[in-house]
């Protein structure tokens, strides 16, 4: 029991997060970047205060890190499947390359 949670704390640990996660780690990014920034900028603008301005994209960009930067489980719903060590592939018996005989 205490090895399985140890297992899951360590796979946490690790940050691991496939290829669609990551390319949706990107969009989120962008997106959710440039959204703070229209918003702060209109906060801003309307209520003429730019420490408010600052405020409103620092906690927007507070929020947009904690949401991208952890690695959560929904980051690694595309596991790649690796090949075994070794992969146990042989080369074909009678391989020929630029006219060479390949043992």
């Amino acid at each position: 029991m205490a090895e399985q949670l140890l297992e899951q704390v360590r796979d946490l640990a690790e940050g691991q997060i496939d290829f669609e996660g990551q390319k949706l780690v990107e969009l989120l990014v962008h997106v959710a970047l440039a959204l703070v920034g229209a918003i702060a900028f209109f906060v801003g603008y309307i209520l003429q205060d730019i420490k408010l301005t600052v405020y409103v994209g620092l906690i927007g960009t507070s929020a947009v890190f904690l949401l991208t930067v952890p690695p959560w489980p929904f980051f690694n719903r595309n596991p790649v499947k690796w090949l075994p060590v070794g992969g146990g592939i042989t080369p074909p018996a009678n391989l020929v390359i630029n006219d060479k005989m390949l043992r």
